[in-house]
């Protein structure tokens, strides 16, 4: 039996029909399954936790990262595996495991026919997320876009960016990674997984979900101008030889500061912030 997972409302209402596909092609192949979506984001959440992972093949999860963000806190350090049908707007988790974004239901055959392997989680308190987590910038940005509900798609982001930037100022943070203790001014702070968000801005483009670290991007101070010529090559990750950009890595980053933080686009909270890797801790469909 297989488990199905949805929102109706990702991508515009294209959830709702990649839903339907993958139903009838289930029908189609006489494979049994079990709808845990349920009618709000409560009995959702409910439903997914009430999942035992011996009764599935796995979990077609149909959405965008944030469906996906939501279907992880079930899954997590579990042996249910989780099949992703993108089916949202940025879909950032799906580039990371090499999914076809264009096609997503011609992803159900390698569901099907080939085994799940393991993945690394993050996690921040009680939350875990797949992707990123970050901090600065661009968490005002994810504030302010939250506050546009009549903007849809990357444009909420790129108006958000433009109206917080006019009075954005660096903070100073302060860092604990690995146990090893220092302090930067940045502008913007990502901790990553995957390799990307914001609907395929390439932010840790060599990160590996599989290598059991956690990469951390420092932004430090640079003009406004300068911020906005950079900005844009996020896109195809060649901000990182810029010299305000840094990297490192670690297992236990902690970070501090008058800030908020956001993982997957979904709100963590105030800092201070402590995140882990969780080792092998998702069951995946990958290419």
């Amino acid at each position: 039996m297989w488990g199905l997972f949805s929102n109706p409302s990702s991508g515009s209402g294209r959830g709702v029909v990649l839903r339907n596909q993958v139903i009838e092609i289930l029908n189609e192949r006489e494979f049994a399954y079990h709808d845990y979506s349920g009618n709000n984001s409560i009995t959702a959440q409910q439903n997914l936790q009430s999942i035992n992972d011996q009764d599935l093949e796995g979990l077609i999860v149909i959405g965008g990262d944030g469906t996906i963000n939501m279907a992880v806190q079930s899954l997590a350090k579990s042996n249910l595996p989780l099949a992703v049908i993108p089916a949202g707007t940025g879909n950032d988790f799906a580039r990371t495991l090499g999914l076809n974004i264009e096609d997503p239901i011609s992803n159900l055959e390698m569901f099907f026919s080939t085994p799940a392997s393991r993945i690394d989680l993050g996690v921040a308190g009680d939350r875990y997320f797949v992707q990123i987590l970050s901090t600065g910038f661009d968490s005002l940005v994810n504030e302010r876009a939250n506050a546009l509900p009549f903007v849809k798609g990357r444009m909420k982001y790129n108006i958000s960016i433009l109206l917080e930037l006019v009075k954005f100022k660096p903070k100073n943070y302060r860092f604990r990674v690995d146990g090893v203790s220092f302090e930067s001014k940045a502008m913007l702070i990502a901790v990553a997984n995957g390799t990307s968000y914001g609907g395929g801005m390439l932010i840790s483009p060599k990160s590996d979900p599989q290598d059991g670290v956690l990469d951390v991007m420092i932004v430090g101070p640079v003009s406004k101008l300068e911020f906005i010529k950079v900005f844009p090559k996020v896109y195809r990750g060649r901000h990182i030889d810029h010299p305000a950009v840094n990297f490192l890595s670690g297992k236990s980053i902690e970070i501090d500061s008058e800030a908020v933080a956001y993982a997957d686009g979904e709100r963590i909270g105030p800092l201070p912030v402590k995140v882990e890797v969780l080792e092998a801790a998702l069951k995946v469909w990958r290419r």
